[in-house]
């Protein structure tokens, strides 16, 4: 089934837009209630997109920088200016959604690839490298940028991360689609 806007007229007669998602992606509409906490979100997001929530980073856009929203131990790390070579910023300047299957060649700032989440039980355990990578923007309805999902595969090994579909990269476009509408990016 297609991402197909199909108009719904509200009681006050307003028109709104309504999102019809495919079987597969129905989860995502848990994410739209009141209360949904970025760990809500990306727990659903590893779900339908067949990955650890700890391969999930959802950063908002304020003031020109990208702030990440989950995971929680990034939260204070720093933000990521537009200007900057990063992946993350360059999915919401160019407002394109990118797979990289061949993520550890793609030139990049690696530095939130090294910070341990504070759980960490081993303190000599190196978090793993990300392998794979989706990256895309979450657009409002005028195509304004509020912020970027993205969604990895990590490990010590690289030929055990399975390479991501054109199929998985615009189900995470349908997600983020459904993410501009949660209250998760306002309200956190």
């Amino acid at each position: 089934m297609e991402n197909v806007p199909a108009m719904a007229e509200t009681n006050d007669q307003e028109v709104t837009e309504e999102i019809i998602l495919p079987e597969n992606l129905l989860p995502l509409r848990s994410v739209l209630g009141q209360g949904v906490t970025p760990l809500d979100a990306c727990m659903v997001l590893s779900k339908v997109s067949h990955v650890q929530y700890t391969e999930v980073a959802m950063l908002r856009l304020e003031e020109g920088l990208l702030r990440f929203i989950f995971p929680e131990h990034l939260k204070t790390t720093g933000a990521i200016p537009l200007s900057s070579k990063a992946v993350a910023a360059h999915t919401a300047l160019s407002k394109k959604a990118e797979i990289f299957n061949n993520f550890a060649k793609v030139k990049h700032a690696s530095i939130f690839e090294t910070i341990k989440p504070n759980d960490t039980h081993n303190e000599k355990a190196r978090p793993s490298p990300i392998h794979k990578l989706m990256s895309v923007p979450i657009l409002d309805r005028d195509l304004n940028v509020l912020g970027v999902i993205q969604i990895s595969r990590k490990g010590l090994d690289p030929r055990f991360a399975q390479d991501f579909s054109r199929e998985d990269l615009h189900d995470l476009e349908l997600a983020a689609g459904v993410l501009a509408t949660s209250p998760v990016l306002l309200d956190n």
